[in-house]
């Protein structure tokens, strides 16, 4: 997990933000993501495309909790400074 989270960490947030506008929404009316979420919650998710969709439009979102998730977990263990 710290190799995947340090490998998350070079990755800079502006990029990641803009994979998710762009991949992560695509296409825009409605997102497809919110699409694939609806049928997986459904359980309409059934076929291999489908599961290929969601992991495309899903991935950018779910690199960009981790991203927060390193930023928190780096800014917790900081130690503190006295000025």
């Amino acid at each position: 997990m710290k190799s995947l989270l340090s490998g998350i960490d070079q990755i800079p947030l502006g990029v990641i933000i803009i994979l998710c506008v762009t991949l992560g929404l695509a296409p825009f009316t409605p997102p497809h993501v919110l699409e694939k979420l609806a049928m997986l919650a459904n359980g309409n998710l059934v076929r291999p495309v489908d599961w290929f969709d969601l992991f495309l439009h899903g991935a950018p979102w779910l690199i960009l909790l981790l991203k927060i998730a390193a930023l928190s977990m780096k800014q917790r263990n900081k130690p503190e400074t006295k000025g």
